[in-house]
């Protein structure tokens, strides 16, 4: 097996599987493929761990702590486990990994198309094509940023950005924020940016609400420990809902705080509905923020709910969550009693928008019929709809916790056996032809 080749122009050629994308999810499929015996490369447009150096925002840590970062074989070794990974950090994490397996990667190998043939497919790049009889795609389920359509008819003077693009506050515009979108990304965004003593507005939409500690213990020991994150994808009742669930409005800091909307309102931000309309250089907000924070309170005390009757039931504790608290909920979200629903963005108020609202993967070069009416890949749990062709990095793929670098393990090891099973039919196949 060759070691991470640092290499701008490999030689294309024949391959087994080509996997699309040198992040911990590609690099987690390389490590089950070749515990598995099947020859592969690793195709990377840019560098090892490229999103993460590129599209991230500066101060962005990990929302998992330390300990919970795991890959296959290999396992954070570090002397903070309850601390959270800066971006550094888990770019260094990810390319001492590369290194460990010795993961067959070629970067800056751009796919430019993926074509189906007759016993496979013919993977295009920028330097030569690949004959491989599967692929993985493990691009990144977070590559093109998902903005409203009245995004485009934002007066000119209104700066826009969205967060894939956001690296620091100093970058802005003098004057007041709008942050559009209030999940983990938009929450810690407008935390980031009022702490630089801007105005910050938050137009706030459905969320998932959830405390960084509960029971003395960080919130992601109590869904480890209580297989909540395990959940599999064909046990749950709407998985096209479950996968469109925004992620949960949590923060790595360095002092473990939670940071939700009524922290956010106490340093000063102001929370509105999400925007609904925009009339001439008028912003409209709707008018459901108490109900959309009162929904997000109701399920996290479900969740919690959930810890606690695991709790009740388990009697033992694991390690790190010998000490148990008494259950404790947290405040219910504080809404103003008439928040604002009108922006007059002409009156400069407001001088930048800065639009957290989600993103999408870029599957520009799949050239493979496997797609839906809406343009989203069909897929039963990573295995895709077309022979031989899996995706790997999507949010609920196969289970809950399947988008987060923990949650790669179980799900490469899932569809690396079937990959191996549909390899061995094929040549059972030609051995009977």
């Amino acid at each position: 097996m060759r070691a991470v080749e640092r290499c701008a122009f490999p030689v294309a050629g024949t391959t087994t599987c080509v996997v699309v994308g040198a992040g911990h999810a590609g690099l987690a499929v390389s490590r089950c493929l070749s515990e598995r015996g099947i020859d592969h490369v690793v195709l990377e447009r840019g560098e090892v761990a490229n999103a993460w150096r590129r599209e991230r925002w500066d101060s962005l840590r990990l929302l998992t702590p330390n300990w919970l970062s795991r890959l296959p074989g290999y396992r954070y070794q570090g002397t903070d486990p309850d601390g959270f990974m800066s971006m550094p950090e888990v770019i260094g994490f990810i390319d001492r990994y590369a290194r460990a397996i010795a993961a067959p990667v070629y970067t800056g190998t751009r796919v430019t198309a993926v074509r189906p043939e007759r016993d496979g497919y013919r993977v295009s790049t920028e330097h030569g094509d690949w004959r491989c009889r599967a692929v993985v795609i493990a691009s990144g389920a977070f590559s093109v940023p998902v903005l409203p359509a009245l995004a485009a008819a934002m007066p000119r003077d209104i700066e826009c950005i969205s967060a894939r693009d956001y690296r620091r506050p100093d970058q802005l515009a003098d004057g007041g924020v709008l942050v559009v979108g209030a999940s983990a990304t938009g929450l810690q965004l407008a935390d980031e940016i009022r702490r630089s003593q801007r105005p910050v507005m938050l137009a706030v939409g459905e969320h998932v609400r959830m405390p960084r500690r509960y029971r003395g213990a960080d919130i992601q020991r109590w869904l480890d420990a209580a297989g909540v994150l395990d959940e599999r994808y064909d046990a749950v009742d709407d998985i096209a809902r479950a996968r469109r669930v925004p992620s949960p409005q949590l923060v790595g800091s360095v002092d473990g705080s939670t940071l939700d909307l009524n922290a956010l309102a106490a340093r000063g931000v102001e929370l509105v509905g999400r925007v609904a309309g925009l009339r001439g250089r008028e912003l409209q907000f709707s008018g459901s923020l108490r109900n959309v924070c009162a929904l997000a309170d109701l399920k996290q005390a479900r969740l919690l709910e959930t810890i606690d009757r695991w709790i009740d039931a388990a009697g033992t504790m694991p390690p790190g969550l010998m000490s148990c608290a008494p259950p404790q909920r947290p405040d219910p979200t504080r809404v103003r009693d008439a928040p604002r629903l009108r922006l007059d963005l002409g009156r400069g108020e407001i001088r930048t928008i800065l639009w957290a609202t989600g993103f999408r993967p870029d599957y520009s070069w799949l050239q493979v019929p496997v797609f839906d009416a809406k343009g989203r890949l069909r897929h039963d749990g990573g295995v895709v709809a077309a022979p031989g062709l899996y995706v790997m990095g999507l949010p609920f793929l196969r289970r809950r916790k399947s988008s987060f670098i923990h949650g790669a393990e179980d799900d490469a090891r899932d569809l690396c056996a079937h990959l191996q099973e549909y390899l061995a039919r094929g040549a059972l196949r030609a051995q009977v032809a």
